[in-house]
């Protein structure tokens, strides 16, 4: 099967469906990748935007990186993308649990504000406006890739009915906890072919062959990252799209507590630590690789300077698992919600920057709204950063 390069169709390269078919012209593989799909969608009469990705970790506390003061391991590729733009001292997660601490992001409002059920969570509903929907309905291609706990696939909430173009990764919370998952939720437009040549969206399960039956041949974050850098390469602004400009929340589920697995725990497996310390490092130095594979992407498609980073965690550090949170230095205070928040433009974003200025969650939809040359909702908590990012005097007010 030839892709078409006009379109720029790619697809599905996975083991295979839940049913159990393979796709036209595939084999199933030993190892899972996910491609995405181009979805040919005109771009408004626009200048040249920035494509923008946000990086969520999961319970990254805000000692967890040697840029932020870690002192028993390096993360020298988040090290250098704060090096490069901004590092924020003064930034607060949404929330202390991640649904609602993901809402705020997305919705650009205090956690006060958002609508939660009994257990604490929220499902997004079909009146909820959030930032991807409206960098879509401005000419951006959107991506979800990783973990969404707003909704399920019944509700109004599914990541597939607020505004992402693509979506792989887990619905739930308890889903995305297994690092080691036979299946993923997949959202995919246009992609398959029907034994009669036509395109099909597809939108459900697809199994995980590496491993089905309790085998470990797949590391999910690892899968994640494998489907950012086909995204990227997919969706990357050319003659063939008219130079749209891509959004992506790339939204991990590590480290989490750091209790999960991990593939291996070097390079700190001859440290004379305990072995939660030993695994939670090695997943953050894990997640440290990922975004240096992502920064390397970038540069081969010669995107540097054409994406806006922003790089951050949904919740400050968990407890569990016997980890010991003072090794990573991850508390600053009792309850507090400061995390890392790293931001990186490269020839907009004042390189070498460490701020102090005080924002959280509910500002990120209104920024990416300045970066896109959109205007924002009235109804909003949040309010934009970018002046602060471009180094320039911060006039407005914030609503916390």
């Amino acid at each position: 099967m030839k892709l078409n390069c006009l379109n720029r169709l790619s697809h599905v390269l996975l083991a295979g469906l839940l049913a159990g078919t393979a796709l036209p012209g595939f084999m199933p593989e030993a190892n899972a990748q996910l491609s995405f799909v181009f979805t040919n969608r005109p771009s408004q009469a626009l200048p040249r935007r920035p494509g923008i990705i946000l990086i969520v970790a999961d319970g990254l506390g805000y000692g967890d990186l040697s840029c932020y003061g870690q002192t028993q391991f390096q993360t020298p590729n988040l090290d250098q993308l704060a090096a490069g733009g901004i590092r924020f001292t003064n930034y607060s997660a949404g929330d202390a649990a991640s649904s609602p601490a993901r809402a705020a992001l997305l919705l650009g409002r205090n956690a006060d504000h958002l609508r939660r059920s009994a257990a604490g969570n929220v499902t997004l509903t079909g009146g909820d406006v959030t930032v991807e929907q409206l960098l879509r309905q401005s000419g951006y291609h959107t991506g979800l890739i990783g973990e969404w706990d707003l909704g399920d696939e019944n509700s109004a909430g599914a990541p597939w009915k607020k505004g992402f173009d693509e979506f792989a990764g887990d619905l739930a919370s308890d889903e995305a906890t297994n690092y080691y998952a036979d299946y993923m939720w997949r959202y995919a437009p246009r992609s398959i072919l029907t034994t009669n040549n036509l395109q099909e969206d597809f939108v459900g399960k697809e199994m995980l062959y590496p491993n089905t039956g309790g085998q470990h041949g797949q590391y999910i974050p690892d899968l994640l990252t494998k489907a950012t850098l086909n995204f990227v390469k997919n969706n990357q602004p050319d003659q063939f799209n008219r130079y749209r400009p891509f959004f992506l929340l790339l939204d991990y589920t590590i480290p989490g507590t750091g209790s999960g697995p991990v593939p291996t725990d070097a390079p700190y497996s001859e440290e004379p630590w305990p072995q939660p310390q030993k695994n939670k490092a090695a997943m953050i130095s894990r997640l440290d690789s990922y975004v240096g594979q992502l920064q390397q992407q970038l540069q081969g498609l010669g995107l540097t300077n054409d994406v806006v980073i922003f790089f951050t965690s949904d919740t400050g550090p968990q407890k569990g698992g016997g980890v010991d949170l003072n090794f990573f230095h991850s508390i600053t205070a009792s309850n507090s919600l400061r995390v890392p928040m790293i931001v990186s433009w490269p020839g907009k974003v004042p390189a070498g920057q460490v701020s102090a200025y005080a924002w959280t969650a509910s500002d990120f939809l209104p920024t990416a709204m300045d970066i896109a040359l959109t205007k924002a909702p009235a109804d909003i908590d949040g309010r934009s950063v970018l002046p602060t990012l471009l180094g320039q005097t911060q006039t407005n007010r914030q609503n916390f």
